[in-house]
Order: structure tokens, then sequence, then C-alpha cells
């Protein structure tokens, strides 16, 4: 690995985007890189249809790319970030609703892509028996997770997931901080009321 290379792996996410908006090809690839995984695990846990995910993924970090030079605070990346997935996400939803659904056969195949949500999610190294057991709870967190209203799944996947504070989710969502902090206490109650036989 070349020695820029790895300066540009050193970086934080807020010095990545202060040169992306200078045109440092570099710094935007090593930022597309480190933001990838994450998108396709918000998309994966908010959409039903696991054929979009990819192509959803794609298009946001294409909007990353395009749109960083608009984005005012480097600071607010992060949720920046995070309001072009939401957005994507609720166009999504009106495109679906136009037209039927198809079901996949591949329906039940999660490896066909290089970002599972099976690599996000901390790995400590347990045993074959615990891994089957973590990974099918995981799957069953997911599908509980998607059978929420989109108001309540996007909330606690931006919160849970993706860390952001109640402040940036309103902003993200365009809704109030009291609305947010309700929505993600209604479907935290619903999770541990769906969930409560398996954990």
């Amino acid at each position: 690995m070349t020695s820029s290379k790895l300066q540009y792996k050193k970086m934080t996410t807020e010095e990545l985007v202060v040169l992306a908006q200078q045109d440092d090809f570099k710094a935007l690839e090593e930022l597309i890189k480190n933001e990838q995984k994450n998108v396709f695990a918000t998309f994966s846990y908010l959409t039903n249809k696991r054929e979009n995910v990819a192509d959803l993924t794609q298009e946001a970090l294409l909007k990353l790319a395009k749109n960083l030079k608009n984005l005012k605070n480097p600071k607010n990346f992060r949720g920046w970030l995070n309001q072009i997935v939401t957005n994507l996400f609720y166009d999504e939803l009106r495109k679906s609703s136009r037209k039927p659904d198809i079901l996949s056969i591949d329906d039940e195949k999660d490896e066909d892509t290089q970002f599972s949500i099976k690599n996000i999610l901390a790995d400590k190294k347990c045993k074959p028996p615990e891994k089957c057991i973590s990974s099918e709870l995981e799957e069953i967190i997911k599908k509980q997770i998607k059978k929420l209203p989109e108001q309540f799944r996007i909330a606690i996947v931006l919160r849970e997931l993706q860390g952001l504070s109640y402040e940036e989710i309103a902003q993200a969502t365009q809704a109030s901080v009291g609305t947010v902090k309700s929505r993600i206490a209604r479907a935290r109650l619903k999770l541990q009321e769906e969930l409560k036989a398996y954990i």
C-alpha cells in the first residue's frame, strides 16, 4: 500500500469530506469506500425488496459524490448522507406503491453481495453454534424491523444502526424531535413485544 493511500485511510470523515469538496478524487474514493457498508446495511433494514438494496446503495453513493460540494458544514456529513438515504427510500416506496410486487426466487439468499449485514454487525468471534444463533436472531430482528410502519422503521434504523442523534433524525426525516422520540419509543415497544420469545 502506498504511503498516500495509507494517509487517506488514517483521515477522519470530516477531513475526507473537506478534501473531496476540493476535488481530491482519492479522498472521495476513500469516503465512499468507508460509507458503502453503512448505506447498504441501512437499506437492507428499510426495504423489503432485497433486489433493490444494491441499486439504492449505488444511487445514494452516486448522489453523495455528485452533491458533496453543496454540503456547507462537513460536521453535518452523517445527517446529510442519511437524508439522501431517507429520501431515496421514500421515493422507492412511492414507486413501488404503483407497481405490483414481484417475488424473487432468490428471496432467502443474503449472500449475494459483499456488503452482507452479517459483515456489519459486531462479530464477537463466537463458536459455530453461537454464530448460528446470533445470525438467526439477526434475521428475526431484521424481519420484525421490516414489519414496522415506515416512519417507525426509518427512525429506529437511523437511531440504532446509524447512531444518529434525535436532532439528526428529525432533520433527515423532516419531523420534529418530539415526533422522532415518540416513533423510536413506539418502535422499540413493538419490537420488544415481537421479540420477547427470542430475547
